[in-house]
């Protein structure tokens, strides 16, 4: 189920990190947009107080903590191991984050029961929000693959929640557009670049799924090499 002592350190700080570098064009469009300086800015995120507000925060405790923390244990840690021995990891790595879409289809009741726009635009948000958790949900289901780790999705989940989907619209519009966009780029080209070389699997030692794969006597997988 990815819990493990072993080879947690790199688990918990690669996949965070090119998370990280490919949401590089919004990061620097949030620095562009920010009135407050990188040290004010530090100053106010490490000072206890700011967590105390976030820790007593119920929504915050569950968009950065309950929710990337339960649905990756079950869609990923639980789900997962069931599913390679019957599909092979390729299939599975597609197939688990179609229920964790699916799952995301209460908002639709939410929407509906508060009058929060049309039907038609609901359930078109509705959608779009279902594409966008089935490729999330195939990124961590990789990285829990390439890393036996549960550790690492969990923590980029609740990156991305912070972060929400990129604006991609408000950049072209934004004064300084042509740096921002060569930031969105660099950020793409980057991840696709070193999306093999952070989650190589000899930096996390063992890999469970594949040692299933092995005892199920599947042939070899590109994911686990």
């Amino acid at each position: 189920m990815g819990v493990r002592l072993e080879g947690l350190f790199p688990a918990a700080l690669l996949p965070l990190l090119l998370t990280m570098i490919l949401f590089l064009g919004p990061l620097l469009q949030l620095s562009m947009d920010c009135s407050w300086d990188l040290a004010a800015a530090l100053k106010v995120a490490l000072a206890p107080q700011a967590w105390a507000r976030c820790l007593t925060d119920m929504r915050w405790l569950r968009n950065q903590v309950i929710a990337p923390l339960t649905e990756e244990l079950v869609f990923r840690a639980c789900m997962l191991p069931m599913l390679a021995p019957c599909t092979g990891l390729g299939p599975a790595v597609f197939t688990c984050p179609l229920f964790f879409g699916v799952a995301h289809f209460h908002h639709v009741i939410e929407q509906l029961r508060f009058r929060q726009g049309s039907v038609g635009s609901i359930f078109l948000s509705a959608a779009f929000q279902f594409s966008y958790t089935a490729v999330f949900g195939a990124y961590t289901a990789f990285l829990f693959i390439r890393t036996g780790h549960l550790i690492g999705p969990v923590l980029c989940h609740s990156f991305c929640n912070y972060m929400g989907f990129p604006a991609v619209c408000a950049a072209l519009e934004h004064p300084q557009r042509c740096p921002l966009l060569l930031g969105y780029a660099l950020g793409v080209g980057l991840f696709l670049f070193l999306l093999q070389p952070l989650t190589e699997p000899r930096l996390y030692s063992s890999l469970p799924l594949c040692l299933l794969l092995d005892r199920a006597g599947e042939s070899a997988t590109p994911l686990c090499s």
